[in-house]
């Protein structure tokens, strides 16, 4: 009698995969997905998305792949594909309060803040004593304005883990923008305690010890830093707007590329806590002075950020082109669309190589980083076209307060007077000079005061030949 074959035995899936130094391996899928998560810890989120799709590829319903493809998408500023991906793998494994957590991480820096907290709360339920979690909440309960909710969450994130240098700095954040500056300091103090090379703590307790009034320990501050790293760009640019002593005309290009690489990823997200109107503002200007969209117009974003006001340009564009001296904030920018053209550059040397070349200039929020305004307004008149128009925010300052027309904030800003401003605009080439007194944001629980500005070029005029 003939012996029948017995079950065939299933063969698990294996893939052959490089690794970040091209090794060729062969791994199971769960081995592949945890040198996918090892690679992604070591900052290889390229490597490590190849080795995730790869294992998507045999099995589409591996819950690890899914959600840390959805935190390497996310990373590279593909927030609509992250949460396409976690919400996948939550959907499939919904008691992993990580990935909640994770999904609260790309809401907040979507602006959903409301959606960001509830995804935190449901991590919370599942466990409960979390306390990145709990820093996490107050970070979305602040953006929503829910200060008294946000004050519990961070009281609750140190009293589990009271070591935690992020949550203590956060929570000054949240004290600072309540106007609670002294207890803001405690904060900021705990958490350079803690992390004593936490740059930002520095810089935000000395921002707060200057908002005080208490400059000589402002000055104390930036003096410590440097002592410790001399060629630091934000110490040494913070302490000249500390003391007033050798202030440069603008802030210097490492300054704004060293503060704003570090700030692109949750740039959008803050600046909507702040209530940010500047892309707003000056969109609205643009159609007082231009005329209502009609896609008929080459715009510039001189200081495009991440591209913020790209979508309320666009209507008015024939083309639109984006410059910034971040690499971090253009980045974004290209993630976000909507430029044809992105360039990493000084604004003002940038204009100055392009002769003609716009209809509108536009720069929302860019040159409160320039004390004289005199050659910035001098390129932009060179750079438009006649009867072009530059149009720009910044933050006012009353006349009393500065003989030059401009002062320095502690912040490490400029302020303009509008009397300034129009002094300025006249002698660089610019008529029908329209400026609005508007809110730009609130800071430290305050509003900042600026101006909207728009300005046409001059046409030039042409003498009658004499008989």
């Amino acid at each position: 009698m003939a012996r029948r074959p017995g079950p065939r035995v299933r063969q698990a899936p294996r893939l052959r995969i490089r690794d970040g130094s091209g090794t060729e391996l062969d791994l199971s899928l769960q081995e592949a997905v945890e040198l996918g998560m090892g690679q992604h810890r070591l900052g290889q989120i390229g490597v490590a998305e190849q080795i995730y799709k790869a294992v998507l590829e045999l099995d589409p319903r591996q819950v690890d792949a899914l959600h840390f493809s959805g935190v390497a998408a996310h990373q590279r500023g593909d927030s609509a594909a992250a949460l396409r991906l976690i919400q996948r793998a939550i959907a499939l494994a919904p008691g992993v309060p990580g990935m909640y957590n994770n999904l609260g991480n790309v809401l907040v820096e979507q602006g959903d803040a409301a959606g960001a907290a509830a995804a935190y709360r449901k991590a919370l339920q599942i466990a409960p004593v979390q306390p990145n979690t709990f820093n996490n909440l107050g970070i979305a309960l602040k953006a929503q304005g829910l200060f008294d909710e946000a004050h519990a969450a961070y009281a609750r994130a140190v009293e589990l883990d009271p070591e935690f240098a992020d949550a203590y700095h956060n929570f000054g954040n949240l004290l600072a923008a309540q106007g609670r500056t002294p207890e803001a300091v405690d904060m900021y103090f705990k958490a350079l305690t803690l992390a004593p090379e936490r740059a930002i703590s520095r810089q935000m307790l000395g921002q707060a010890y200057s908002r005080l009034g208490r400059l000589d320990r402002a000055r104390e501050i930036y003096e410590k830093w440097l002592a410790e790293d001399p060629a630091n760009p934000v110490a040494n640019f913070l302490l000249a707007a500390c003391t007033g002593e050798n202030v440069p005309d603008r802030a210097t290009d490492a300054y704004v590329e060293h503060c704003f690489d570090n700030f692109a990823e949750s740039f959008d997200s803050k600046l909507e806590y702040l209530g940010y109107r500047a892309p707003e503002l000056v969109a609205s200007m643009l159609t007082t002075c231009a005329g209502a969209p009609a896609h008929n117009l080459r715009i510039a974003d001189a200081g495009c950020g991440t591209g913020l006001c790209a979508p309320l340009l666009a209507p008015h564009a024939a083309k639109l082109y984006g410059v910034d001296l971040s690499a971090g904030m253009l980045e974004r920018a290209a993630a976000r669309g909507g430029y044809d053209e992105l360039e990493k550059a000084e604004l003002t040397a940038y204009l100055e190589a392009r002769v003609g070349a716009f209809d509108v200039i536009v720069s929302a929020d860019t040159l409160v980083y320039f004390g004289p305004l005199e050659r910035v307004a001098r390129a932009a008149c060179l750079a438009l076209d006649k009867a072009g128009w530059f149009i720009f925010s910044c933050e006012r300052a009353l006349p009393e307060e500065s003989s030059d027309g401009y002062k320095i904030n502690y912040q490490g800003r400029y302020a303009h007077a509008e009397s300034y401003v129009r002094r300025v605009l006249q002698s660089a080439g610019f008529d029908s000079i329209e400026v609005q007194h508007e809110i730009l944001r609130s800071e430290g629980g305050y509003p900042v005061h600026g101006l909207v500005v728009g300005a046409a070029k001059r046409e030039p005029t042409t003498g009658l030949a004499q008989a």
